[in-house]
């Protein structure tokens, strides 16, 4: 789930590259619709939406996993702030405290924009909005290149303090997936 409308936003095509780039060994093989995103609006809707789509994961069992994706806006200061609201929906809907944390978060500073501009140049400034970026072979470029990035454990140039926290998020898991 995320953030955005449905070709409107980056967003669908950054997390699909990066999950199929990233190959995860409990994902099915490669040209299987295993990544199925649902862009919901603004943050409110996507807050709204995840208790009735983390009990749908839940039902399906096996290795389905609910990932979140959202921009973490002016209004917070770091990843755990934003957590929190969504924890406060959840548990408002019933969600136990260990089915929600099942969920992956991954936030990203203002937008993925920013991230990209990261993956292409090295640097970003979290603290603006990066220029936007409408077209689609970048954002799979870059999408492509934090993936290997992952792979090959790089650590320079240091990540931006939102893909330090939402790498954090995805390594645990991979924990949990790997037992």
């Amino acid at each position: 789930m995320c953030e955005g409308e449905s070709g409107a936003s980056i967003d669908s095509v950054f997390i699909n590259r990066l999950i199929r780039s990233l190959k995860p060994i409990w994902i099915r093989k490669q040209g299987s619709n295993f990544v199925v995103v649902l862009p919901q609006g603004g943050r409110k809707s996507l807050i709204a939406a995840v208790p009735a789509e983390l009990r749908r994961c839940l039902k399906q069992g096996g290795n389905t996993t609910l990932m979140v994706w959202a921009d973490l806006d002016d209004d917070m200061d770091n990843g755990d702030q934003l957590v929190n609201e969504f924890r406060e929906a959840a548990h408002a809907e019933g969600i136990s405290d260990d089915d929600f944390e099942k969920i992956v978060f991954i936030f990203a500073k203002d937008r993925l924009d920013n991230w990209v501009e990261f993956l292409e140049t090295g640097s970003t400034d979290e603290s603006v909005e990066a220029p936007r970026v409408k077209q689609g072979r970048r954002v799979r470029d870059a999408a492509y290149s934090l993936a290997e990035r992952c792979k090959q454990g790089k650590a320079t140039p240091p990540l931006p303090p939102s893909l330090v926290w939402s790498c954090k998020n995805w390594r645990r898991f991979v924990e949990r997936m790997q037992g």
